[in-house]
């Protein structure tokens, strides 16, 4: 199995910036993407940005220009680089990583996920 964990939550005032980090560890990862979601209270968790093993990416409307995803694959970590935070970006944020397990002849999906960080953006 795969553990998410993550760092690099906190609180910061609207307009500041945090990096939050991910780091992908155990045995039969299978994993093709890596994502950050959030989830903000009274609300669904949302898909905030994905990056594939490709390098491809893309992001919430509500982030895109803001946020920036990225992955050092010899660390085997995903990183979010948030700046111009706003009041709205406040949630708890998720590591996931998509995989495809081969389970004989047959492909298997499983996501994995982190415990959470918290993400407060407040004056």
């Amino acid at each position: 199995q795969v553990q998410l964990v993550e760092s690099g939550g906190g609180l910061v005032q609207p307009g500041g910036s945090l990096r939050l980090s991910c780091a992908a560890s155990g045995s039969n990862f299978g994993i093709y993407a890596m994502g950050w979601y959030r989830q903000a209270p009274g609300k669904q968790r949302e898909l905030v940005a994905r990056i594939t093993n490709s390098g491809n990416t893309n992001y919430a409307d509500s982030v895109k220009g803001r946020f920036t995803i990225s992955k050092d694959n010899a660390k085997n970590t995903v990183y979010l680089s948030m700046n111009k935070l706003k009041p709205e970006d406040t949630a708890v944020y998720y590591c996931n990583g998509e995989a495809a397990i081969v389970s004989g002849t047959e492909l298997t999906p499983r996501d994995y996920w982190g415990q959470g960080t918290q993400v407060t953006v407040s004056s």
